[in-house]
């Protein structure tokens, strides 16, 4: 079932983006006079079309689900060739050069817009997400050293407000790209303000795509060992413990939330537990003995506990909402292009190029999640889709961006062979990325 859920999560994040890219050159090539032939949602094969409008642009769908065009008169292209004088004039090779960029350019720009669109969206619904506040430090990690404590919240990184765990991990991963030291303002659980500061140095070499937090020691703060429902006859139910008891130690050694504890009922191997708490105000203690699963062979006391992280709801009014959709598209994007520099020059590993099973593997995780999370990664895929297709590879809209703009500089376009030559170079420049990335993929599963 978790198979087909990642295989129609994936398929609806990026079918639809890759849609939104080509209508954006769809709609710019309109707007500049340029006849439209099709419009394909699909690779491959025509297996159905209906030609609309006074141009009769086709519209179809093709064989191969993924991708999409739209093809315009071209006089580059036999087959999408003017045959007339008012298609001359309407054919694409013809426009100017400024033409020619726009519409190119609409495609990535749309992408970007997009996901605008859905990061704004996301912050006037407001989004519940879990907090910036720290669960525990052990003692041998690089939070711990640099003063971090149980309880801790970070409300800014660098000067940049923090509410979510999602802003403190994306701040983090900023600082190590950019090998900055990292200021994070830390609020305690007694209301006592101070400053962490994290050196660079503790960051070098850590991979952005691993959870870089949890190497650092930092984890999601969760709510304190409350039982919720005890089930009649069970373990817990037979040693004295009620619904609405607050563990806090077991066998002595302190308990810091729900996971805490069940971290500790695990650990036995059907021994009696002396289970110390509070209820109504009194401390107490009782002796409760774990049965073992009869499938798992997993302790149990058949009690639930919260094991959910503490949450806070982050959201904003249109305006700025949108301020902070577009800032959030911004970073991404840049932090996009450093990643790319980085690999090119040797300081980030290129096992950090990811492909078609990683994407569909995150999406079927984050719709897992719930609507917002899942929205949330279309909106990143957006962005990265924006961003590749700029790259200055022939072949993506980057290429041609980049051959009309010596056009720009030189007052005449690249010559055709040199084109040609660039194409097949780029089409085998792809073709080496995407092994790469399927190869990742597989190491990854395995």
């Amino acid at each position: 079932m978790n198979l087909i859920q990642t295989v129609l999560a994936f398929l609806l994040a990026l079918g639809p983006l890759i849609v939104f890219h080509e209508l954006g050159h769809y709609l710019v090539a309109r707007l500049c006079g340029v006849k439209v032939l099709r419009f394909s949602v699909g690779m491959g094969k025509v297996v159905w079309s209906r030609r609309v409008g006074p141009d009769q642009t086709e519209w179809a769908l093709s064989a191969l689900p993924l991708g999409g065009y739209v093809k315009m008169l071209d006089n580059r292209d036999p087959e999408t060739r003017a045959t007339t004088e008012e298609e001359a004039r309407r054919e694409f090779t013809a426009q100017n050069v400024w033409r020619r960029i726009a519409i190119i350019a609409a495609g990535p720009a749309a992408n970007f817009l997009l996901a605008i669109v859905l990061f704004a969206a996301l912050y006037m619904v407001g989004v519940a997400e879990p907090s910036s506040r720290l669960r525990f430090t052990p003692e041998n990690s690089v939070a711990f050293e640099i003063g971090l404590r149980a309880g801790d919240r970070v409300t800014a990184v660098n000067g940049n407000a923090v509410g979510a765990w999602s802003d403190l991990r994306w701040e983090i991963i900023h600082a190590t790209v950019d090998k900055e030291d990292v200021r994070m303002d830390v609020e305690r659980p007694n209301g006592e303000r101070m400053i962490v500061n994290l050196p660079a140095r503790a960051l070098a070499g850590m991979d952005v795509e691993s959870d870089l937090l949890t190497k650092l020691g930092m984890s999601m703060a969760r709510p304190k060992a409350v039982l919720g429902r005890v089930l009649e006859g069970g373990p817990a139910a037979r040693g004295g413990l009620q619904a609405g008891d607050l563990v806090t130690a077991v066998d002595g050694k302190p308990v810091v939330d729900g996971i805490a504890f069940i971290d500790a009922i695990r650990a036995t191997h059907g021994e009696s537990l002396a289970i110390e708490g509070v209820r109504n105000g009194e401390e107490f203690t009782r002796v409760v003995t774990p049965e073992l699963d009869a499938t798992s062979k997993t302790p149990r006391i058949m009690a639930e506990v919260a094991q959910a992280p503490d949450m806070v709801t982050i959201s904003a009014g249109p305006i700025t909402a949108v301020a902070k959709g577009a800032r959030r598209t911004w970073e991404t994007s840049v932090l996009t292009v450093k990643m790319i520099g980085k690999m090119i020059i040797g300081e980030v590993s290129w096992k950090n190029v990811t492909g078609p099973i990683t994407i569909a593997d995150y999406a079927g995780q984050t719709a897992r999640l719930g609507v917002a999370a899942y929205l949330s990664f279309i909106a990143f895929i957006s962005v990265s889709l924006g961003v590749m297709n700029l790259l200055p590879i022939p072949v993506l809209d980057g290429g041609h961006l980049l051959y009309y703009s010596l056009e720009v500089l030189t007052g005449r376009p690249i010559p055709e062979r040199v084109g040609e030559f660039a194409q097949r170079a780029g089409i085998g420049l792809l073709v080496m990325l995407m092994a790469l990335a399927v190869f990742n993929d597989v190491v990854r599963l395995l």
